[in-house]
């Protein structure tokens, strides 16, 4: 493993405080480089871990600023129209990750992967909460012989800001696709208007009114089970934790149709829930991508490809480290 930072770039956000914090946690002494526009925040949360640098990163130069300075992975954090991390990473040969582009903004980076397959590891980290979705659904999806009809209902509460930064990202990405990627009966469409609306029982069973959600968990689902009907919902409310009184949360709703493998009917419902709402799921696999991209698990590197965040993450090291951090898979009444 190389010595050298692990460059976090939007690393003083919300987002890069669970991530650090995750990072710090179960690796005292690994280096870090907290990148972003601001040099006095970089440096605050740099000192807050120790063992870490801050640097004010230019995002129009080839180096981003940073020079001869070594590193030895790169996330990006927020969203990066110019792919000025993914060109830095290529170029010096290290894993990339990045979480904030929607599902129609990957092109860029797939071409540039595409240009240079050989050079590093890259991974689409844009599954809701970066793998708090599609792992959990990919192992629930092991009690069935047949997957016919995914769900998801991803619950926000409306006390849930994750910080400006997140906020700013989440409302461009409904601005600029009202429409929702859905595979219906073998198909890809895209939802809008009615057709668009949705709606979820939460983890206490109150209905949540939705709307279909563009999120690449769908197409990533679709691929790996084979279901003809997968679908992603989104709801803005109160979360089942704040109705009985007790701080918000981040519920995320799994469905699964089909049969089982005895050929009999199967549905289950489960729910991915943390405490403290949707930052720290997103950190903590931000913080597991890294550590599996440079081998901080233990295991060799990652070669060099094109990744979902559930290709790389050892399911029961997730779900232990997910416990770890207060989360909650939950088994709910099958409806």
């Amino acid at each position: 493993m190389s010595s050298a930072p692990i460059l976090l770039m939007g690393g003083s956000g919300a987002i890069g405080r669970w991530t650090t914090r995750f990072l710090r946690d179960a690796h005292p002494d690994l280096p870090l480089l907290i990148g972003g526009r601001d040099l006095a925040k970089a440096r605050e949360a740099a000192a807050r871990l120790g063992n870490a640098d801050g640097a004010v990163l230019d995002l129009a130069a080839a180096d981003l600023g940073l020079r001869a300075q070594p590193v030895s992975a790169v996330a990006v954090l927020f969203p990066d129209d110019r792919v000025v991390g993914l060109h830095f990473a290529q170029a010096r040969g290290v894993p990339h990750l990045s979480i904030s582009s929607g599902i129609y903004e990957i092109a860029p980076e797939i071409a540039a992967f595409m240009h240079k397959p050989g050079a590093a590891p890259v991974v689409l980290g844009y599954e809701w909460l970066v793998g708090a979705t599609t792992i959990p659904t990919l192992e629930f999806a092991k009690a069935f012989g047949r997957v016919r009809d995914i769900t998801i209902g991803a619950l926000v509460d409306e006390q849930d800001t994750g910080g400006p930064a997140v906020a700013e990202d989440f409302e461009r990405l409904n601005s600029t696709l009202p429409a929702a990627l859905t595979r219906r009966d073998s198909h890809y469409i895209w939802r809008a208007g009615e057709d668009a609306k949705a709606a979820f029982r939460a983890v206490d069973g109150t209905w949540m009114d939705a709307s279909g959600f563009s999120s690449i968990d769908v197409v990533g689902l679709a691929t790996a089970t084979g279901a003809p009907s997968v679908q992603f919902n989104i709801s803005s409310g109160v979360s089942s934790s704040r109705r009985r009184g007790e701080p918000m949360s981040t519920e995320i709703i799994i469905e699964l149709v089909g049969e089982d493998h005895a050929g009999q009917p199967l549905l289950t419902r489960h729910a991915v829930v943390h405490p403290k709402g949707s930052a720290p799921l997103t950190g903590l696999g931000v913080a597991m991508l890294l550590e599996r991209l440079v081998g901080l698990d233990g295991n060799p590197p990652t070669p060099a490809g094109l990744y979902f965040p559930y290709q790389l993450l050892d399911p029961a090291a997730y779900f232990a480290r997910l416990k770890q951090i207060g989360g909650e898979v939950l088994t709910l009444e099958a409806l």
